[in-house]
């Protein structure tokens, strides 16, 4: 019978780690580690919006999102030294920026640009739903600074954001896939959820077989509890941020 490392439960978590006020010039700064994948998540902040924003009143709120080259078993060399982003790379910075905004106000800190940066120093699965977790939690810090600097008055922020990996590898459907999993899987998705459990972005592919309907409510519901499990987290690092 397939069993996972360490006999991982299937509807368990990878010991999750958030460590925030990581990098000293940095007011957002957050090291998140789900098992061995680790990834660096940095909140700046721009005076100046992006030019479609521009005299609008309105801030903006974008992501990069990179690897370092000796963070998964075979280097790979740098995408600046290639000259040009890869495909991955586009896709998950622009799912990182579209989670985070889901949540943000845009409106409530002036013709500002946040940049999101996340960096994977260790990859072993789940880099995009790791990135976003620790995202949110510099983000938040970040306006936490904003406020002592009187740049603005309260967090503008919605709801919490975090998101988990599921997948089914033998007909078995697990959370939270690390890499030896996420290779074999029958079925990979990601699920970017609000703290009211609320969907921002499914993303799903049969890699080998097609899932069927109560598999997918299977999947839905171990993301859900990930997801809940994820936010405590966060919470208990954040404290409450005000609706």
């Amino acid at each position: 019978m397939f069993k996972r490392n360490q006999d991982r439960k299937f509807d368990e978590l990878r010991p999750v780690r958030i460590s925030n006020h990581y990098l000293r010039n940095v007011p957002g700064s957050v090291m998140v580690e789900f098992g061995n994948t680790k990834v660096l998540c940095a909140a700046s902040l721009e005076e100046k919006t992006a030019a479609f924003l521009k005299n609008t009143g309105k801030g903006w709120l974008t992501a990069e999102y990179s690897m370092l080259p000796m963070s998964t078993q075979t280097r790979s060399s740098r995408e600046s030294v290639r000259g040009k982003l890869g495909g991955r790379t586009h896709e998950i910075q622009r799912l990182i920026g579209r989670s985070l905004r889901a949540v943000t106000d845009l409106s409530a800190f002036g013709e500002r640009t946040i940049y999101i940066d996340c960096d994977v120093i260790q990859a072993d699965g789940g880099t995009r739903t790791a990135s976003i977790t620790g995202a949110f939690v510099a983000l938040v810090d970040l306006f936490r600074h904003m406020i002592k600097q009187g740049l603005i008055n309260e967090i503008p922020i919605r709801d919490f954001v975090s998101a988990v990996s599921v997948g089914i590898m033998q007909n078995q459907v697990l959370l939270d896939l690390e890499y030896e999993e996420d290779s074999q899987a029958d079925v990979d998705m990601n699920f970017v959820m609000t703290g009211a459990g609320l969907f921002i972005e499914v993303q799903g592919t049969a890699e080998h077989m097609p899932f069927s309907i109560d598999q997918m409510d299977q999947m839905t519901a171990l993301a859900r509890s990930g997801i809940a499990q994820i936010i405590t987290l966060q919470k208990q690092v954040t404290g409450e941020i005000r609706s």
